[in-house]
């Protein structure tokens, strides 16, 4: 068997984004998205995190990553490259285990969002070609560097075309359908033959390269593009690998569209008045969409474990079901109910939920739904992940998703 090595770099120290290793990247930590890509390929066989950092490492092991050693200070400063870590773990696992490796897998913490089977590839590739020093996935190139400029003597001089093209006078006025195709190389994969990155490189001569769709390629440099990643990860509709379960569709039919009420219906906050009646804040628009989804064919009840009569009344003037005061355990076992005596598959049934004890719940239907301010856990378990967060339109996002998305008969 060959000896595939994915090695995880993740030192401690992110100016951009602080803490950005182990940051929540929806609802997991960023570093489990490629521990999870060097779990899940067939042909990796072992995985390790090299990190200066003790809490990194915690999480590492968390998702299932190997921290065999703490990287040394010197080689996790912000100007360390890539080839001192990688010799580092190398000569370590040499020296400590024995171990050498016939391929190594860098899979970056920064490129979370990576299609099924990229690594596999990567590594069928680098073994079908013997004169393979390397394989690095690219992406077809953004700008095109044809139509690029150098300022050589700076701004009060003529510039200098980038690059030349044979038998094109002037790359930079040609129609870019004449000009040749250019490449990106992403963060997503490198496969590298040991012997390269121990001579004194992370890629070799011969590099072969691996096409990766470009709506993958995600740039993690700072906040905005954190939340523009996550949109993309939980609204692109990309096939992805995923720490936890694979996300699942939504379904072609729901019938029934269950609703958790604190945090789902409403904010999750609470005025109580002198006398302890409480009062609590809903969006207005869920209200208004109820009728034309139940004239698509989809029902929508509330499932709440309180008992307080202000659950029944925001039933009312949304004019669906409610059943309420069940009991923070009992909840899996109504819904359980409701759907046997009702006669309702649990593949046609979505619910939108925030809290802990909505996940058993989430085991029980076809498509589990997390409203953005949801718990950590509620959100690593939902299939689909709302825009707004609970009592702030999260219940209408989804309905009118299931109208547009998936029209009922």
């Amino acid at each position: 068997m060959t000896e595939v090595l994915a090695i995880i770099p993740a030192r401690g120290g992110s100016k951009g984004i602080p803490r950005k290793n182990i940051r929540s990247f929806c609802g997991y930590p960023l570093i489990a998205y490629s521990i999870a890509a060097g779990l899940q390929a067939e042909l990796v066989t072992r995985v390790i995190v090299s990190t200066d950092d003790e809490e990194i490492a915690a999480v590492a092991r968390a998702w299932g990553a190997e921290t065999p050693f703490l990287r040394p200070a010197e080689f996790a400063q912000d100007n360390t490259t890539d080839l001192p870590v990688f010799q580092h773990a190398l000569a370590w696992l040499a020296e400590r285990e024995g171990y050498h490796p016939q391929v190594v897998v860098q899979l970056r913490p920064t490129s979370p969002i990576r299609p099924i089977g990229l690594v596999d590839d990567a590594v069928r590739t680098l073994l079908k070609h013997p004169d393979a020093h390397s394989v690095r996935g690219i992406v077809p190139a953004g700008q095109n560097p044809h139509k690029m400029w150098r300022l050589p003597d700076g701004i009060n001089a003529p510039m200098k075309n980038l690059l030349e093209v044979p038998g094109i006078e002037e790359p930079y006025n040609a129609p870019r359908q004449i000009l040749p195709d250019v490449y990106w190389q992403t963060g997503h994969i490198d496969a590298v033959r040991p012997s390269v990155i121990l001579s004194g490189s992370m890629s070799g001569k011969n590099i072969y390269p691996l096409l990766i769709d470009p709506n993958y390629t995600v740039d993690l440099d700072n906040l905005r593009d954190w939340a523009r990643a996550e949109w993309l990860a939980l609204h692109g509709e990309l096939k992805m690998v995923w720490p936890g379960r694979a996300k699942r569709p939504m379904p072609e039919k729901i019938e029934l569209l269950v609703l958790d009420f604190d945090g789902v219906v409403t904010d999750n906050r609470v005025w109580v008045d002198e006398d302890g009646h409480e009062m609590v804040a809903a969006y207005r628009s869920d209200s208004l969409i109820m009728n034309k989804l139940r004239q698509a064919g989809t029902n929508v009840i509330i499932l709440s474990s309180e008992v307080n009569p202000v659950v029944l009344a925001r039933a009312r003037k949304m004019n669906i079901e409610a059943i309420h005061g069940i009991g923070l355990e009992d909840k899996a076992a109504v819904l359980k109910h409701l759907l046997e005596t009702r006669q309702i598959e649990p593949s046609r049934v979505a619910y939108i939920g925030n809290d802990l004890n909505d996940l058993p719940c989430f085991d029980l239907v076809g498509w589990a739904v997390a409203v953005a301010d949801a718990m950590p856990e509620v959100l690593r378990a939902a299939d689909y992940i709302t825009t707004k967060p609970g009592g702030h339109g999260a219940v209408r996002e989804v309905c009118d998703l299931i109208l547009k998305e998936k029209p009922q008969s």
